[in-house]
């Protein structure tokens, strides 16, 4: 793992908060009990005598196995009429108990496996949350949505290759609603390409809107930053600040890189641009890559295996019209 040490402290504190506050909740739930069936306390206390002198049959060693069975046999008979009690005042049985987000881990980020101490799925998946909510942070990505865009800036009338700016853009937009309604974290990536003001931005913010909602990570970076920040890392030597950015770009669930072909060329952005599209196509996660280039000139730009790699990898939605900025101005 390559997350830097401010994401794992997040994710600790997120971890920590959570456990704390299932643990707080329990203990009012504990003191309510207390307070309304007072006897549920006085079978709490026997249930911790119970625990001490299990404590101390095996301590003692000669006689546990019986004196186990017995203390476990009342422990049980205590169990069930503290249930029996709460049911009946209406409390699921176990109302005093803590809630934890996580029941494998209890909210502690370990878990035992094959007699190891490994961290926990759910710690994992919130160290790519708290990466994509870092690198997002200045990002417009809960700012678009599909009942937001306007198709009455589009032109009915055809252009001089006979297609319709309304009727493309019509499909363009239906497409993307059901590429948001349908996504499962895997799948077909998107291309979209056109001049500048046609939508591009706003509809794949509305599709990673949708994304967020449905619970999956998704994040948003112009190519202009991002790779500036990436090559910066790189040739300060900060390859844990390098490797990072590159896992959170490779491990979240969708990734928009808006703005392809505006950022300064140099043979480091070219590698890094590839490099990450490729990892996530080998990963089966999907991109959306924004750009005023036509194909062609992604392949003058960057390389022929770049635009093989996007040909073979993604769905190419070519956005047709004037700049609605313009219009709107």
């Amino acid at each position: 793992m390559t997350y830097s040490k401010e994401i794992f402290n997040t994710a600790f504190q997120i971890m920590d908060s959570r456990r704390r506050e299932a643990e707080a909740t329990a203990q009012r739930h504990t003191n309510e009990i207390y307070d309304k069936i007072p006897e549920i306390e006085k079978i709490s206390r026997k249930l911790t005598a119970c625990s001490l002198g299990a404590a101390r049959a095996v301590l003692k060693g000669s006689n546990a196995k019986e004196e186990l069975e017995h203390l476990a046999g009342i422990s049980s008979d205590l169990q069930k009429r503290q249930a029996q009690l709460l049911l009946e005042a209406g409390y699921p049985a176990d109302y005093m108990e803590p809630v934890y987000t996580c029941a494998h881990c209890n909210d502690t980020a370990y878990i035992e496996r094959e007699g190891k101490t490994l961290y926990c799925d759910c710690f994992m998946k919130l160290l790519i949350e708290c990466s994509c909510d870092e690198i997002n942070k200045l990002s417009p990505l809960r700012l678009s949505t599909f009942d937001t865009f306007s198709l009455d800036y589009y032109p009915y009338d055809t252009n001089t290759e006979g297609v319709s700016p309304y009727t493309r853009m019509s499909r363009i937009f239906d497409y993307c609603k059901n590429y948001a309604k349908n996504f499962t974290g895997e799948g077909r990536s998107l291309f979209m390409q056109g001049a500048t003001g046609l939508g591009k931005t706003h509809l794949s913010l509305a599709i990673a809107n949708e994304v967020l909602n449905k619970g999956y990570y998704a994040v948003y970076v112009s190519a202009p930053t991002i790779l500036s920040r990436l090559e910066n890392s790189h040739f300060e030597y900060n390859s844990n600040e390098e490797e990072h950015l590159m896992q959170t770009l490779s491990d979240c669930d969708l990734l928009i890189i808006d703005d392809l072909g505006t950022e300064f060329q140099t043979p480091y952005s070219k590698t890094a641009i590839y490099n990450i599209f490729n990892n996530r196509i080998l990963k089966r996660k999907p991109v959306i890559i924004n750009t005023n280039l036509s194909i062609r000139e992604i392949q003058d730009t960057y390389s022929q295996r770049f635009v093989s790699r996007i040909i073979g990898e993604c769905d190419r939605l070519e956005f047709l019209g004037k700049d609605i900025r313009a219009q709107k101005a």
